[in-house]
């Protein structure tokens, strides 16, 4: 097994986060939002730095960010493209929409482009299932997606 050693900067950037937001009920959850907002990402060498100041276990720290599918263990593209994987989404034809924008960008699920503009990811509910199928491109929604619509949201997403 290896520990990772948070670097002096990254380590400071954490510990800065961590003092902001210690003094809240529950705190890890909002600790761990602010880091993946600073870095686009929770890298693993916070999670100790988290783990030491909150009096948790890194395994802790850790089983919360990896039960979590909104926190990120890797860095992402400049674009974070969300494809609804929810019932409602499918029976409308998502399956479609994901064939359509995996083969546009050439990328599966939890992949970035070559030119690390875009990163793929599945999400199992937007909230949008009486306008299915949806998307959600840099937190904006997007529904009742069709070919047309499809091929704007890649060519957005591609910017």
């Amino acid at each position: 097994m290896t520990i990772h050693v948070a670097s002096g900067d990254l380590a400071q950037r954490v510990q800065s986060i961590v003092d902001r937001l210690m003094a809240l009920e529950g705190p890890l959850l909002p600790i761990l939002h602010e880091v993946q907002d600073e870095f686009g990402y929770v890298p693993q060498e916070a999670l100790p730095v988290i783990a030491e100041a909150l009096n948790l276990s890194r395994a802790e720290v850790h089983g919360v960010m990896t039960f979590y599918h909104d926190y990120r263990n890797h860095p992402t593209g400049r674009h974070v493209l969300k494809i609804c994987r929810a019932e409602a989404c499918q029976s409308m034809g998502g399956d479609a929409v994901e064939a359509r924008i995996k083969k546009a960008l050439g990328i599966d699920f939890h992949q970035t482009t070559l030119d690390g503009a875009v990163t793929l990811e599945p999400v199992y509910c937007l909230g949008l299932c009486s306008c299915a199928p949806a998307a959600m491109l840099d937190g904006e929604l997007h529904a009742r997606l069709d070919d047309a619509s499809v091929d704007a949201l890649v060519q957005e997403a591609r910017r």
